[in-house]
């Protein structure tokens, strides 16, 4: 009796590939995969988790410095970029997104993961450490911490889910630049013009709009906020591991107090300050893209 063929898994393709995952509830997730061949296979996968209303796209520019050396996995959360929207919004919550992430890490065959992750990203690192402690080989925290400062929470929650409606990427890369003025004021019209085309998309009118859902808004301006989350504890799970915090020098999010009370509970994590720019740093800065280096020379 003939035995069936069984085709050889496809070898790793270089540069950025779209995959995709259901979840239970039936949202598409997306993950941008940059596998170069050349990256050895037991070398850890880096998990690039973005912001409250980013996507993957933030972590392009990693390729070009780091996808030699390392495989780079950046995941577009529920409702934004090109993972599809939840028709519940209270899903749009940090239970709902670590589900999420353990789906992708299973269906990119991931068994062992450095997590870089801003903002938001960040928290998603820090409670990672609940189900996938034993796969992670190191965290970089950028811009954020286990305590998120007043002011800065409030300006967020101020800001997402606003409406953004532009003719074109020039209108909309002048307008973002006069909103964010304040965390990247060094920037000119080159660099809002990508940063607008990294967080915007084109919509079905052929208007300018955000790439997200804007309804991520409505679980995380609800007065109880992430009820429940003990995120000084889940810091402390990181022990035993390499850690990077970097904090932009000129943030509201996250301030140097907490960064060095984190030092104290955490005397080998490694601190940087991103000088020049708020909340969150792109990593594409001299000091992050070199902390960055150095920090994952260590790993390999």
């Amino acid at each position: 009796m003939v035995q069936p063929v069984q085709n050889p898994a496809p070898a790793p393709v270089s540069g950025w590939q779209k995959n995709y995952v259901f979840t239970g509830d039936s949202v598409r997730l997306c993950w941008r995969d940059h596998h170069d061949p050349r990256v050895p296979a037991e070398r850890p996968a880096l998990l690039c988790l973005a912001g409250l209303t980013r996507n993957g796209t933030d972590f392009a520019h990693l390729a070009e410095s780091l996808g030699n050396e390392w495989r780079i996995v950046a995941p577009d959360l529920r409702g934004r970029g090109e993972s599809g929207w939840a028709r519940d919004s209270l899903t749009y919550v940090a239970l709902t997104y670590l589900r999420d992430l353990s789906l992708v890490l299973e269906a990119a065959g991931i068994s062992r993961f450095v997590v870089i992750g801003s903002s938001l990203g960040g928290l998603l690192a820090l409670r990672l450490t609940t189900a996938h402690r034993a796969q992670m080989a190191g965290v970089v925290l950028n811009d954020i911490g286990p305590a998120i400062e007043p002011a800065g929470l409030k300006r967020l929650q101020a800001n997402v889910g606003r409406g953004g409606n532009w003719a074109t990427w020039v209108h909309a890369a002048r307008d973002l630049g006069l909103r964010n003025a304040a965390i990247h004021p060094d920037w000119g019209l080159h660099d809002w013009l990508a940063f607008a085309k990294r967080l915007c998309r084109v919509g079905p009118q052929g208007r300018i709009i955000f790439d997200y859902d804007p309804r991520i808004a409505e679980p995380f301006r609800l007065p109880h906020g992430d009820a429940g989350a003990d995120d000084w504890a889940a810091f402390d799970s990181l022990i035993g591991l390499p850690v990077l915090s970097l904090r932009a020098e000129l943030s509201d999010v996250f301030s140097a107090a907490t960064q060095a009370q984190m030092q104290r509970r955490l005397p080998a994590m490694t601190a940087v300050t991103v000088p020049g720019v708020g909340h969150a740093p792109t990593l594409a800065e001299p000091v992050a893209a070199a902390a960055m280096f150095k920090f994952l020379e260590r790993l390999k």
